[in-house]
């Protein structure tokens, strides 16, 4: 019987070792409602590991347990007072779209909204994305558009941006704009993390479309990843194990954009999946000439390690603009609209929004920065319990304004 005791005593001295080693990481000083903070990041990585763990076992795909988040967090359309939200097709792709109740004076707004979920996960019924877009519809009284396209490793690249550029080229005909009631010289794209990639990459094609007549006026892109080339930019070395999006996850995320092939995961781990006929792309993500003084810290800039030539000419997706837009040209850049960037300090994915919103920059485009030196990855989405921060409800108002003033 004491063995038998002894035994319940080390199980649970073990168990609480293995949660207070998933509970407790180091948090940056800087961040508010830090215990918050380590409980949703501990979330997470508890289902990182049951992913992984199934994948081993051969039970599960990886990202077929991560989507389990979404499932957990969907709701299903409902309307309320303000806003009327119905599932819909546009294109023979599924949107939700969020229709305001109140009166208007004359055309309404519009948003074209892209999730995030590095193009494997996430939904447009999600309670976070429902919760972002039935509010960007009642605060700006517009009409929202919540996207949503297929998803990765069932699809890959460029199936993702085709969907959301095949929605928004519908929505832009002057037929629909007039049947939903929106002024065609207000409306705008958007997204967050993978969405805001899809976004950036939609308003570059859309400049390039003959048939597209209506002109976007602005676009946002929330924490957004824009180029595929370097995996090792200062920020991934900086947040490589912070909250919500490690280094690891994303570099899994990108690969699994464009193929299920561990071939290019493993290359672009190691930052040598660009062959050398294609260097001559890296002078637009070169990070030693795009970041400030302040991002670049003590960083060393490294040439790059080059790869083989066989995985672009199997997987040439992670070289393509749509991609990757930070490939575009600066006569490219040139004509897009006035932007929003929001960056959060601890985000891997930080140094592509300081880049991208440079680039811009030069070539003349209205950018509105918006860098939070107190953020993670994501971190917009935490207005609601059980997961709400003070610093998500900051960085929504902070958006849902600057909405407001410029479209």
């Amino acid at each position: 019987m004491p063995v038998d005791m002894g035994s319940k005593l080390l199980c649970l001295f073990l168990a609480s070792v293995i949660l207070a080693y998933y509970i407790y990481s180091p948090i940056p000083g800087d961040f508010e409602e830090p215990w918050k903070v380590m409980f949703i990041s501990a979330t997470f990585r508890t289902l990182e590991c049951l992913a992984e763990v199934a994948e081993y076992l051969g039970l599960k795909n990886y990202m077929d347990v991560l989507i389990l988040i979404t499932n957990i967090e969907y709701v299903t359309p409902t309307s309320d007072e303000n806003v009327t939200v119905t599932d819909t097709e546009f294109n023979n792709i599924t949107v939700r779209l969020y229709l305001p109740r109140k009166a208007s004076d004359g055309l309404r707004r519009a948003v074209v909204y892209f999730h995030g979920g590095g193009w494997c996960v996430g939904d447009t019924g999600m309670k976070s994305y429902d919760r972002l877009t039935r509010r960007t519809s009642d605060m700006l009284n517009a009409v929202v558009v919540s996207v949503n396209y297929r998803l990765a490793p069932k699809y890959h690249f460029p199936t993702q941006f085709e969907d959301v550029y095949s929605v928004t080229k519908f929505f832009l005909q002057s037929s629909v704009l007039s049947q939903y009631g929106v002024d065609p010289d207000r409306v705008c794209v958007a997204g967050d993390s993978a969405g805001g990639n899809l976004a950036a990459a939609v308003a570059q094609q859309l400049l390039e479309d003959p048939e597209v007549k209506t002109k976007l006026k602005i676009q946002a892109l929330l924490y957004p990843p824009l180029q595929a080339l370097d995996l090792n930019l200062p920020s991934y070395q900086e947040n490589e194990n912070k909250p919500i999006l490690s280094k690891s996850l994303m570099v899994r995320f990108w690969s699994e954009y464009f193929t299920s092939d561990l071939s290019l995961r493993e290359a672009m781990i190691s930052n040598t999946h660009v062959p050398v006929e294609s260097s001559h792309l890296f002078q637009f993500v070169n990070w030693s000439n795009l970041l400030p003084e302040e991002i670049k810290k003590d960083h060393v800039y490294i040439s790059p390690t080059y790869g083989s030539s066989k995985l672009v000419q199997k997987y040439p997706g992670f070289l393509d603009p749509r991609a990757s837009p930070l490939l575009a040209s600066d006569a490219q850049l040139q004509k897009l609209p006035l932007t929003y960037i929001l960056t959060c300090e601890h985000d891997v994915l930080r140094d592509d929004g300081f880049m991208y919103a440079r680039r811009l920059q030069t070539v003349g485009i209205p950018v509105t920065h918006d860098h939070a030196k107190d953020a993670f990855h994501g971190a917009m989405m935490f207005v609601s319990f059980p997961a709400e921060l003070a610093l998500g409800h900051r960085l929504l108002n902070r958006y849902i304004e600057w909405l407001n003033e410029n479209l």
